[in-house]
């Protein structure tokens, strides 16, 4: 089935991640890149590739970005495999995607991903399951806060195999996206009402509490203790993306008053 399959990747500034992506996907026919103005080496090192059609883009949103990306630029397969610039696929997986049944075919399928801190894989992460293949005639994108989520008309499968999450870009970088991120997360938190909100936020809105559980819930529910330093680091830094979102709630809450 992976003559059916055209990977799609967004990319800003992925110079530290896209080869390695890139050198994953070499039994692709096409590949779409939509790429929001680089200014780093991430387009020079996309033309690398002859099989990479390389679209530019103004960023405005995810969910903009990814429906021009799957419907703007003539992709001929009825598969759309989106990825981001850091998503490593193993050989496993590709003879995953290779085997499965078209006609027997689920209209998407999600993945789950193993969380790797330097190219280190992690026993556990909070990373949630994607939908990351689809057909493409059957999904769209809409914004979910920080980030964009695919609604597929029809049913949604299980990938067996896993994704490599695996970004390489410098701690810097990732706290200056993590700060854009909160802020998007905070509009969302904020406007939603008590009733409307998940365990889980409804524990990220009470601010001073989800930094310290997502800190332990990584080392002890997470296993992240069995990692070592590694796990540590991971644990530190999804307790310090939570701080950046109460931070953000709480100058809200200050400013509205």
């Amino acid at each position: 089935m992976l003559n059916q399959i055209t990977p799609v990747i967004l990319t800003f500034n992925e110079s530290s991640n896209i080869q390695r992506s890139l050198d994953r996907l070499n039994w692709a026919a096409d590949i779409v890149i939509v790429d929001s103005y680089s200014t780093d080496d991430t387009v020079e090192l996309i033309k690398k590739y002859p099989q990479a059609r390389l679209f530019q883009r103004d960023f405005d949103c995810h969910a903009n970005q990814w429906n021009f990306a799957i419907s703007e630029t003539s992709i001929y397969s009825e598969w759309v495999l989106a990825l981001d610039a850091d998503y490593i696929l193993e050989d496993a997986l590709v003879n995953e995607l290779d085997h499965l049944e078209q006609e027997r075919a689920a209209d998407a399928y999600s993945a789950n991903f193993r969380y790797c801190v330097l190219g280190k894989p992690l026993s556990g992460t909070l990373y949630a399951p994607v939908t990351v293949l689809y057909r493409r005639d059957k999904a769209i994108y809409i914004q979910d806060g920080h980030t964009q989520r695919v609604q597929v008309d029809g049913d949604v499968g299980r990938l067996k195999m896993s994704i490599l999450h695996d970004d390489r870009k410098p701690l810097s970088s990732w706290l200056r996206a993590q700060d854009k991120y909160m802020q998007l997360e905070t509009d969302l938190l904020w406007n939603k009402q008590w009733r409307e909100l998940s365990i889980a936020d409804k524990i990220r809105k009470l601010i001073v509490i989800s930094p310290i559980a997502v800190f332990f819930y990584c080392l002890l529910v997470k296993r992240g203790l069995f990692d070592g330093r590694v796990g540590l680091y991971y644990a530190i830094q999804r307790s310090v993306a939570e701080a950046i979102l109460s931070l953000r709630l709480l100058e809200k809450s200050i400013s509205k008053k």
